[in-house]
Parts: C-alpha cells; sequence; structure tokens
C-alpha cells in the first residue's frame, strides 16, 4: 500500500523537478541572447542587426518563436536595451497545455 502511494508521488516530484530544469534552461538561453543583441545594438546602429544575432545565439528550436525588441539611442553613451520574449509550453505530457511567460533582458551603453 505504501509502495502505490510513493511511486506515484516520486514520478511527480521527478517531473516537477525536470520541468524545472528546462524552464531555467530556456531562461538561460534568453539572457545569453539579449546580451549578444545587446552587444550589437552597443556598436552597430541597424537594430535588425542585434535581431539577427539574437536568433542567432538561439537554438534552432526557440529561434523562430522569440519576440525581439531592440531600443537603441543614436547617442554615445546611452543605454542600448534588448529584450527578447518567448510563450514556452511545458515540456511534460500531463501540462502541455500550460505555458509561461518567459523573458531575457540586456543592457549596455551605445559605443559608436
Amino acid at each position: 500500500m505504501e509502495l502505490a502511494v510513493t511511486i506515484p508521488t516520486l514520478v511527480l516530484v521527478l517531473l516537477a523537478v525536470l520541468e524545472v530544469v528546462v524552464v531555467a534552461r530556456t531562461q538561460l538561453e534568453l539572457v545569453a541572447a539579449a546580451r549578444e543583441g545587446a552587444r550589437v545594438a552597443a556598436t552597430v546602429l541597424d537594430p535588425a542587426r542585434a535581431v539577427a544575432a539574437v536568433e542567432n545565439a538561439l537554438p534552432a528550436t526557440l529561434g523562430n518563436r522569440v519576440r525581439v525588441t531592440v531600443t537603441r539611442p543614436t547617442v554615445v553613451g546611452r543605454p542600448a536595451t534588448v529584450v527578447v520574449n518567448l510563450r514556452h509550453r511545458l515540456v511534460t505530457p500531463l501540462l502541455r497545455w500550460l505555458e509561461v511567460d518567459l523573458r531575457g533582458r540586456a543592457v549596455m551603453r551605445v559605443e559608436r
């Protein structure tokens, strides 16, 4: 009887841990991609190149699902901001209907 309760509980806990790891990894990928975009935005005037840098920094599975916003002033020394948004669907079969909004943001000073 105790085993009948323990095994499903253990499986649920393992699935929850797996889900947290996947969401955390995806969040880190978004932040890293936003940093890449901010580096380009800080040195290049064209925001499309910053968006391309973000998309190149992301895995192919995420590249076409993100929304990238680039704010770049023309004044040197002002902050260039890149925000990467993703609506992430959970991977666990029981929770596939749930979605989480993830966001990566990076700011760097305009150099040229």
